[in-house]
């Protein structure tokens, strides 16, 4: 994995004297509130409804296992013992004493991890497909890419007050794990006829309070010039994007303002002069960053192993866990392996500082010291020999992280909602926990099979509900806490955005929307046919109907029945 140089070093190094200095002005009443918001937020402080919140950035989500152990460590001694993973691989602490903020920089630093460009109107974290440099449908390793992205973007002063956010996502595989089409810029690596590398490249995704999947406007993009494409992208936003509205300023808004192929002519005028600029990509550079990305010391391992077949055939639990969270590698007698942070009872993506110490002693033995970050909230071990799977599902297992459901219901994306984002109209984690305790049986899971489940507890929709299989959204109705349902969302190759069935519901119907919704598939689905499969040949009506068919009984606090 990539390694700071001596810029790196010196640039986070000096960002954290600053920060530290501004706290100190801020404290000592030098600065107001509104002067030092810009200038923590440029840190990844935000004020939340009980204490600060840092996010801390995760760059393309690739962790070592010193940086896990750092987690830990703030964990335990700047928050309150754990941690929240998010769906743009970054990790947030939301127990934060704001005059303790600036050590917790200074710790990361030592571990080269920062917190800049975690908020504010810039560049924000490039994230890419969690099985990068592993996955056996792999065209090409997009780290290297995403390194260079994340070097340019990083303090870039042209684009340091964007009008607004700014979110890069890249895919090297066949399929799209990246969720590319919902972001501010989406590329795609590929090969052309000659065999050349390059990229497809989208723009104007995004979700929130206008959810549009992005539009290709480049079919191919030779590798050299992915940067200066990129620049004239957000040169033609910078200049036309609008500041005098924020539900308007995401550049979504100005591609469909004047559509894809007027913007896409934009883009090209501009990167007309600035092409074969000094931000044109050499092969020299594209190495100098891909060294780091080097496959570790594979050994020459048989595609089966014994002892593993037999723990597969003999142990019903291990084959559940190897169907959903074990994922195929391109190295026989390697796998790559999902640990669920999605166990009934705790809130989706958080983990303990007990649990981040031991998946950084996990990562030590089985995986090379290397952590991966999904958009999904959950961690994986890309590069775990065949023959160890079996100790290191019992090794998971005895700490909460082998719940065998990837992909599955209780697989749920969900932002932390209510309970601390002083945005959330409603609270999510309650939603998701009330949820999975109802479907917390595996079998059944494994049953009806591959659903899409997110959840978000406002409009800016950083729990991706718009393309979830099902999508759950908190709503304000009369200052009261509902939510409301849509179905058909996809990521993937087929993205697709969840259209809202109808009127919201309370929390307490929640987990029966969710049962009715259920029961139509399970009646309607055809052989091997997936959720949404199921909701793309029948359409929402189906579902729709048999929802609002009767009242949904709940059961008030006080005990008593009611029909709502």
């Amino acid at each position: 994995m990539y390694r700071y140089d001596q810029y790196d070093h010196q640039l986070v190094k000096e960002r954290v004297a600053q920060y530290r200095d501004q706290v100190r002005r801020r404290l000592s009443g030098e600065l107001a509130e509104d002067e030092f918001r810009v200038l923590r937020l440029q840190n990844g402080l935000y004020l939340q409804r009980h204490a600060y919140m840092l996010r801390i950035a995760i760059p393309y989500g690739l962790l070592s296992s010193q940086q896990m152990r750092m987690f830990g460590h703030i964990a335990r001694t700047y928050d309150r013992n754990y941690g929240h993973f998010t769906t743009r691989q970054n990790i947030q602490f939301n127990w934060i004493e704001l005059e303790k903020s600036p050590d917790i920089l200074e710790e990361l630093a030592s571990v080269e991890m920062h917190a800049i460009q975690t908020s504010g109107n810039c560049i924000r974290n490039t994230t890419s497909d969690e099985l990068a440099g592993v996955a056996a449908d792999e065209i090409i390793d997009p780290r290297p890419y995403a390194e260079i992205l994340r070097e340019w973007s990083t303090f870039h002063p042209e684009f340091a007050y964007l009008p607004r956010k700014f979110k890069i996502a890249i895919s090297g595989a066949k399929e799209d794990r990246a969720a590319t089409a919902v972001h501010d810029i989406g590329l795609h690596v590929l090969k052309n006829e000659a065999g050349e590398v390059g990229f497809r490249v989208m723009a104007g995704g995004g979700m929130g309070r206008t959810p549009i999947l992005g539009s290709v406007i480049r079919e191919f993009l030779p590798w050299q010039h992915a940067l200066t494409y990129i620049e004239a992208i957000l040169r033609v936003y910078n200049q036309y994007g609008r500041r005098d509205n924020i539900y308007k300023a995401r550049i979504k808004i100005l591609v469909k303002a004047i559509g894809a192929e007027t913007f896409a002519a934009q883009v090209e005028q501009e990167w007309q002069d600035i092409k074969d600029g000094p931000a044109t990509l050499t092969i020299e550079e594209l190495n100098r960053i891909a060294q780091y990305f080097t496959a570790p010391d594979y050994e020459a391992l048989p595609a089966s192993d014994a002892s593993f077949e037999q723990h597969r055939n003999d142990n019903k639990a291990f084959s559940n866990w190897l169907k959903r969270n074990v994922k195929a590698h391109k190295v026989s007698g390697y796998a790559a392996v999902v640990l669920s942070l999605k166990k009934t009872g705790v809130p989706p993506g958080d983990i303990s500082a007990e649990q981040m110490d031991f998946v950084a002693d996990l990562a030590d033995r089985y995986s090379f010291s290397e952590l991966r970050v999904t958009h999904e909230q959950n961690l994986v071990l890309a590069d775990v020999r065949q023959s160890d799977l079996f100790a290191l599902w019992e090794e998971a297992k005895s700490h909460g992280l082998a719940t065998p459901n990837i992909g599955l219901l209780t697989d749920i994306i969900c932002c932390p909602g209510g309970d601390f984002c002083s945005l959330a109209n409603a609270k999510s984690i309650p939603i998701a926990q009330a949820i999975a305790e109802r479907f917390d049986n595996i079998d059944y899971q494994h049953d009806i099979g591959e659903i899409e489940l997110n959840i978000s507890g406002c409009i800016n929709a950083c729990g991706h509900h718009h393309v979830g299989n099902i999508g759950i959204l908190g709503v304000d109705k009369d200052g009261s806490e509902w939510y409301q349902v849509s179905l058909g969302g996809a990521q993937g190759n087929q993205a697709s955005v969840g259209k809202i069935i109808g009127p919201s519901f309370s929390a307490g119907q929640m987990p029966v929307v969710i049962e009715r919704v259920l029961n139509v598939y399970v009646q309607q689905r055809t052989e091997d046919e997936r959720f949404i499969d199921t909701v793309r040949r029948l359409g929402i009506g189906p579902f729709k109907e048999h929802v609002y068919a009767t009242p949904i009984k709940i059961d008030l606090l006080k005990g008593e029945d009611a029909y709502v």
